[in-house]
């Protein structure tokens, strides 16, 4: 199947993830979330790296990668995600999102929105080297739980 034959607007996943590890430069993710801190006037950087599976029609399989993640000033977050994607017949895809984090007031979730592209040489899954996915899901940096539902854009 060929990106062309894509719809605009649908699913290709259902991806669900947690925090694997965080690294911290100079200031706590716990500290900010719990606000005991503010989030400095350069920012924050985090490597929040994840795993976990993801479910599609066309598209499914494991997930492993690091979001090099900038918490700005503002209470916004910059996303940069690089990942692995396995699929069940062990074909490798390489994963790439940015985009933003927006946190819910009076939480600790964030809503994400993901600019996605993909880059593989495996027969099946090429169709994804054309494509480009919007990404809409939420993060909860509380209990490092990801969901994340993407569509062809």
């Amino acid at each position: 199947m060929e990106a062309s034959e894509t719809t605009v607007g649908e699913l290709l996943y259902e991806a669900t993830a947690e925090f694997t590890e965080v690294v911290e430069y100079g200031v706590s993710l716990g500290a900010l979330l719990a606000g005991k801190i503010a989030v400095p006037p350069a920012g924050a950087r985090f490597d929040i790296s994840f795993r976990g599976s993801l479910r599609g029609p066309r598209l499914s399989g494991a997930v492993v990668g690091v979001d090099y993640l900038h918490m700005r000033a503002d209470g916004r977050a910059q996303l940069h995600i690089h990942a692995k994607i396995t699929t069940e017949a062990g074909h490798a895809i390489a994963f790439f999102a940015d985009g933003v984090a927006l946190p819910q007031e009076g939480t600790s979730v964030f809503q994400l929105r993901e600019n996605v592209s993909f880059i593989t040489a495996s027969p099946g899954y090429d169709w994804l080297n054309q494509l480009q996915g919007w990404g809409l899901g939420t993060v909860d940096p509380g209990t490092g739980e990801i969901k994340v539902k993407a569509y062809a854009a």
